[in-house]
Parts: C-alpha cells; sequence; structure tokens
C-alpha cells in the first residue's frame, strides 16, 4: 500500500476524456493526492510505480479499454487488492455486470453527482483502511511484532519488480541466530522468546532507511531487503547487526563461540531481471549463510554477486 502523505490518500483518475478529469479533480482534489491517466497503458504504469489506494476508471478509451485495464490490474499481485470504481457512460446493467465480475467494487454512471462520488469514494476508503488493518495484522510474526515470512515474500517479490525497471542492485542478508537449538536446552523456551524478540527489535536501527525491509523468516531465521545496495553497503549493515548484537551482550551459557549470543548472516546481491525470479537471490542469501555456518560461524559470507 502506497503510505499516505500529510495525511491523504492517493487516488488515480483514468479517462480519456480532459473534461471528465477535470471535473474529477474539482470534485475530489481537497481531499485527496490525485493522479491521472489519459489511456489504459498510461494507468497500468502508473499504477505499478505508485500503487495507489483506489482507482477510478473509464470504460470507453482508445487501444486498451476500461475493462481489460482491470483484468491487467486484478492479475498483478501487486495491485490486485486496489479498489477499483468504473465511472462511465456505459450504464446497461450488462456493463454494470461485466465491470462488477472483473473485480470492481462499484460502478458509477455519468453524468454523475459530485456528492455521491465522494460518498461512495469514502465509503471504499473505509473498507480499504479495515482491509489494510487486518492485512498488516495477519502480514505481522506474533511473537517478535515485526513482519513474517507472508510480508517478507511479498515484500521481495515487489523489490524485485522494481529492480527490473530501476536496474538498481538488490541486497538481501540471511541472518541466523547461532546455536540457538542450545540456547532453548539450556535456557528455556521463554529465554529464548525472549532472545528472538530482543534481537528482531534490534535489528531496526542498522535498517533504519525507509526502503529497508526486515522480517522473521521463520525459527531464528531473520531476513533483510536492502534495495538498491550493493555488495559493499550490505556488508557495512550486516556488521552494524553484528556488533548491535554483541552491545547487547545477550549470555549464552551453552555457546561454543564464547559467552554470549552471537549470528551468522549471508549476503547476496544482484541486478534484478526478468530471466530470474527472486528465488534466485534468496537461495544465494542462503547458499552464503550455510558457507558462514560450515566455516564456524559467527561470521559473514558474501556470495559472489549474482548475474544471468
Amino acid at each position: 500500500m502506497t503510505p499516505e502523505r500529510d495525511g491523504k490518500l492517493m487516488i488515480l483518475l483514468v479517462d480519456d476524456a480532459p473534461t471528465n478529469i477535470q471535473m474529477l479533480n474539482e470534485t475530489l482534489k481537497d481531499g485527496y493526492h490525485l493522479f491521472f491517466a489519459t489511456s489504459g497503458r498510461d494507468a497500468l504504469r502508473i499504477a505499478s510505480e505508485s500503487v495507489p489506494d483506489l482507482i477510478l476508471l473509464d470504460v470507453i478509451m482508445p487501444e486498451m479499454d476500461g475493462y481489460e485495464v482491470c483484468r491487467k490490474l486484478k492479475a498483478d499481485p501487486v495491485l490486485r487488492n486496489v479498489p477499483i470504481i468504473f465511472i462511465t457512460a456505459m450504464n446497461q446493467q450488462e456493463d454494470e455486470a461485466i465491470g462488477l465480475e472483473l473485480g470492481a467494487v462499484d460502478y458509477i454512471t455519468k453524468p454523475f453527482n459530485p456528492t455521491i462520488v465522494r460518498l461512495r469514494i469514502r465509503n471504499q476508503i473505509e473498507l480499504k483502511r479495515q482491509r489494510d488493518l487486518l492485512a498488516r495484522l495477519s502480514h505481522l510474526d506474533g511473537l517478535t511484532a515485526i513482519p513474517n515470512r507472508r510480508a517478507l515474500d511479498e515484500a521481495l517479490e515487489r523489490e524485485w519488480r522494481r529492480g527490473t525497471r530501476s536496474l538498481k542492485p538488490l541486497s538481501l542478508l540471511m541472518i541466523d541466530i547461532d546455536h540457538f537449538k542450545a540456547y532453548n536446552d539450556s535456557c528455556g523456551h521463554l529465554a529464548g522468546d525472549d532472545c528472538l524478540r530482543v534481537f528482531a527489535q534490534s535489528l531496526k536501527v542498522p535498517l533504519g532507511r525507509a526502503a529497508d525491509f526486515v522480517g522473521r523468516y521463520g525459527g531464528e531465521e531473520f531476513l533483510a531487503i536492502l534495495p538498491e545496495t550493493d555488495e559493499k553497503g550490505a556488508m557495512i549493515v550486516a556488521r552494524e547487526i553484528q556488533e548491535g548484537l554483541t552491545e547487547l551482550a545477550i549470555p549464552h551459557p551453552a555457546s561454543p563461540l564464547g559467552t554470549i549470543v552471537t549470528t551468522s548472516i549471508g549476503i547476496a546481491t544482484a541486478v534484478a531481471n526478468r530471466e530470474h525470479e527472486h528465488s534466485w537471490l534468496l537461495q544465494g542469501a542462503d547458499n552464503a549463510l550455510y558457507q558462514a555456518k560450515q566455516e564456524g560461524r559467527n561470521r559473514i559470507v558474501a556470495a559472489p554477486l549474482l548475474s544471468s
């Protein structure tokens, strides 16, 4: 979801008629951030780049009509949950049925009443807020209160897609707490849970950029997603993670590596491309973590720069 700007949500208006765009702009400009598209192709591009909170979509447009735009939006994993309201001169029940069957949340016919449009948009925005809240809760790890595996998978897919356009490097850190089973066995599972919580919160310091994303991948493994970050930058973050954990000095009486909890980190970096899926980069980070464990743990291993 696109973050709110100054408390306002973003609406994408799609209509090939400038007069209709102007009327909708006058109707909505005080309550929302508005983006405009006059063709289906432009609408798909802007939606992909910005991920609006709601789309107002005309049906009759040259080259690609609104129904086809809706089909493509609903087929996109990132955009499929963006509410779409058709606003069109096509006022037959059959037309409305097609739009709703394609996944639109509402269907408004022209000429439209500005008050009715505002109220229908308000209602859909409120429903979206509620859905987004439930989605956020479903994307949080219950123990550590940071993003869970599902949220990580979606974020990685999103950043991989973005990277295919920006051609900037994307780095992953696969992070594992060393000898965590031994920690649980010696200190108890409640202490193990506390250890995971403290470590999870400590990750927020080195991963301070708005674009950075970190979550619990499973068990004692965590994953950090670093957009537009090369191997050198990823190595700096990895070292800061290890240093932060050292400063916490969480006692680990059963560790063969010393007296405190330590971590191993695998790094993988690549420029996203359409020849591979994001799982390719994830596998690289996992392989690097495995190597770090094989070499004795409590260390960072960076895989060679992945390229097609």
